[in-house]
C-alpha cells in the first residue's frame, strides 16, 4: 500500500512521504556538541515536532547521547496554577520518556519539591542518574502563559550553570515564537526594555519552508509509489500557491490525489492543482482556521493591514513585524520587502475578512450577463455603481481593517460577478498605495486598479493612478480597464455628488473607466 501525504501529527516515514528534517536545521547538531540551550520557533505546522522528535531518535541511536521530544502542553489548564501545572508536565515527560527511550535513560522517580522548583529538581535528578548526557527538547512551549510559562522558564534558565553533570547537556525549547516574545507571554509589560526569562539561549534557529526541489522530490516519491504523474507545470503550481510551505504542500498533493485526480494513470495538471487550492481554502482546515483567527490582534493588523492596500508599514514596531512573521502570515520577497506569505493565506485573509461584507449583500440581478454568457462592460458599471450607491457606505463598517474596507467591498462584489466560474487575481505594490485586480469569467478578462484618497493635505490620486493601471494593463496585455478612486478624505464632498464614472486617458494613449466614490 502507497504512503500518503501527511497533514495531522507527527510525520511517519512507514505511512507517509516524508523529506530529511535535519536539512531544515542547519548549524543544530554544532550546537548540541557545543552544551548550548537554545531555541527553535516557527510557524505552526511546518514539521517542528517532527524534525524534533527524529533528531532526538538519532542522537540516541547514534551512541553518544540520550536524547527525548517531550511536551509541556498539558499543563495549558492551569495557566497560575504552578503546582498544577508541573504535576502535569512531570506526569507527560514520564510517560512520554517510557515509549522513546531504552529503559537505562528514562528518568528516576521525580524528586519531592517545592511548587516552583520542581521541574529543575526533575531534570537536575534525570541528568545526575542518566548513563549519557541528557538532550531535552521541550515541545509547544507557546502553549503556556502567565505565572505557569514564567516559572518552568525560570527554572531552566536556574539549573543552566549546572550543565552538564547536575542538568541537561544541551536543550531546546520549541515553539513559533522567538524566545523574545516570551517576556510577552509570561506577563512582560514592555516588550523591547524588560528582560527575557529565558536569557541563556545561544542562538534561536527557525525551520524553513520546503524549496521548490524539495516539493518536486516529495511529490516524486508518490510517483514512485503509484505511477501517477505531476506534470512540471503542475508541480510549479504547487509549490507557487504553497512556496513550500509543509502542511500545504502536502495538503494540496492530499486534495490532488485523493479529491481531484483520484485515477492514478491520469498526470495531473496545473488546472487539477486550482482545484485543490479551491478544495482547501472552501474547507477551511484547522490550520487555516487558526491563522485567520490571529487577524484581529492588533500586532497582526498593524503589519497585515498595510500590506493588504499597498502602503508603507511606517511604525509598525520591528518586533511586530517579526512576530507576524514568526506566525507565518508574511514573509520577505527578494527585494527586501513584506508580503504575504503564499496566495492561499491571502485568499484566506480576505475571505476573513470580508465574511460578514459577502454575508451582508443582498441577492443582486445579473444584468451585466449578456444571453450567451459573456460580460457586458457597460451594464457591470452601471451595476456596481448602482450597488455602491445603496449599499457601500454601511459595508464599509463591516469590516475591522477599515483602511481596508473599500477594497474589500469592492472585491466582495466582484466575486458575486464571477460567481464561481472565474477568478480575481490580486496584486499588492507596497509603498506605492495600489491594489490591482485582475478579473477573468470565460472569455472575458479587466483589469482594475484601486486608489484610496485618504489625507486632506494629499493631491488627487488620479494621475498617479492613470500611470500605474497603464502598466497594470500592458503586463496584462489589455487595451482598458477601471481606474477606482475612493475618496475617503474628512472633507469629500457627499457620496451623491462625487459618485460617477467618466473615461479618462493614460498616458500612452489607453482609455480607461474612472470612477469616483
Amino acid at each position: 500500500m502507497p504512503r500518503q501525504f501527511n497533514v495531522a501529527g507527527v510525520n511517519k516515514p512507514s505511512i507517509h512521504y516524508t523529506l530529511p528534517a535535519s536539512r531544515r536545521l542547519p548549524g543544530v547538531r554544532a550546537l548540541i556538541d557545543g552544551q548550548q540551550y537554545f531555541v527553535v520557533h516557527a510557524p505552526r505546522q511546518v514539521g517542528k515536532t517532527t524534525a524534533l522528535h527524529t533528531l532526538a531518535q538519532e542522537l540516541t541511536a547514534e551512541g553518544t547521547y540520550a536524547a527525548v521530544l517531550v511536551s509541556v502542553e498539558t499543563a495549558v489548564p492551569f495557566r497560575d496554577n504552578v503546582g498544577m501545572a508541573e504535576d502535569a508536565i512531570l506526569g507527560s515527560w514520564k510517560l512520554s520518556a517510557r515509549v522513546r527511550m531504552p529503559a537505562a535513560f528514562q528518568p528516576p522517580p521525580w524528586p519531592d519539591a517545592p511548587v516552583g522548583s520542581r521541574i529543575r529538581y526533575a531534570l537536575q535528578a534525570w541528568a545526575e542518574t542518566c548513563l549519557r548526557p541528557l538532550v531535552v527538547f521541550i515541545d509547544e512551549i507557546d502553549a503556556l502563559e502567565g505565572e505557569t510559562l514564567l516559572a518552568i522558564l525560570r527554572q531552566l534558565r536556574d539549573g543552566h550553570p549546572d550543565r552538564p553533570e547536575h542538568f541537561p547537556w544541551s536543550l531546546a525549547v520549541i515553539g513559533m515564537r522567538n524566545v523574545r516574545d516570551y517576556k510577552l507571554a509570561s506577563g512582560g509589560a514592555d516588550r523591547t526594555h524588560s528582560a527575557s526569562p529565558f536569557n541563556v539561549v545561544s542562538k534561536a534557529l527557525t525551520l524553513r519552508n520546503f524549496t521548490h526541489d524539495e516539493v518536486v522530490e516529495l511529490y516524486g516519491q508518490h510517483t514512485t509509489e503509484t505511477g501517477q504523474v505531476f506534470l512540471p507545470e503542475a508541480l510549479d503550481r504547487a509549490f507557487e500557491m504553497s512556496q513550500g510551505q509543509p502542511w500545504l504542500a502536502n495538503a494540496i498533493a492530499r486534495a490532488l490525489v485523493e479529491d481531484v485526480v483520484t485515477d492514478r494513470n491520469t498526470p495531473i495538471t496545473p488546472a487539477h492543482v486550482d482545484q485543490a487550492k479551491d478544495i482547501l481554502i472552501e474547507r477551511q482546515d484547522t490550520h487555516l482556521d487558526s491563522l485567520a483567527e490571529r487577524l484581529r490582534e492588533p500586532r497582526v493588523r498593524s503589519v497585515i493591514e498595510p500590506i493588504m492596500i499597498g502602503a508603507h508599514l511606517g511604525e509598525v514596531p520591528m518586533d511586530d513585524r517579526q512576530f507576524v512573521t514568526d506566525l507565518g502570515l508574511v514573509r520577505m520577497n527578494p527585494d527586501g520587502g513584506v508580503q504575504i506569505a503564499n496566495p492561499i493565506y491571502e485568499e484566506i485573509i480576505i475571505r476573513m475578512l470580508s465574511g460578514s461584507i459577502r454575508a451582508s449583500i443582498p441577492p443582486l440581478r445579473p444584468i451585466w450577463l449578456k444571453p450567451d454568457g459573456r460580460i457586458d462592460f457597460d451594464a457591470l458599471l452601471q451595476a456596481f455603481l448602482t450597488f455602491w450607491r445603496q449599499h457601500g457606505a454601511p459595508l464599509l463598517g463591516s469590516t475591522p481593517y477599515h483602511e481596508y474596507a473599500p477594497h474589500l467591498v469592492l472585491m466582495s462584489f466582484l466575486h458575486r460577478v464571477v460567481n464561481g466560474g472565474g477568478t480575481i487575481d490580486r496584486e499588492y505594490a507596497i509603498g506605492r498605495g495600489r491594489v490591482d485586480l485582475h478579473v477573468s469569467k470565460g472569455e472575458d478578462r479587466f483589469a482594475v486598479e484601486i486608489k484610496v484618497w485618504r489625507a486632506d493635505g494629499d493631491s488627487d490620486p488620479l494621475g498617479e493612478g492613470l500611470v500605474q493601471i497603464e502598466e497594470y494593463l500592458s503586463g496584462l496585455k489589455l487595451d482598458t480597464g477601471w481606474l477606482v478612486i475612493f475618496d475617503r478624505r474628512p472633507s469629500a464632498p457627499p457620496l451623491s455628488q462625487r459618485l460617477g464614472a467618466s473615461t479618462a486617458t493614460t498616458p500612452r494613449g489607453k482609455i480607461v473607466t474612472l470612477i469616483r466614490a
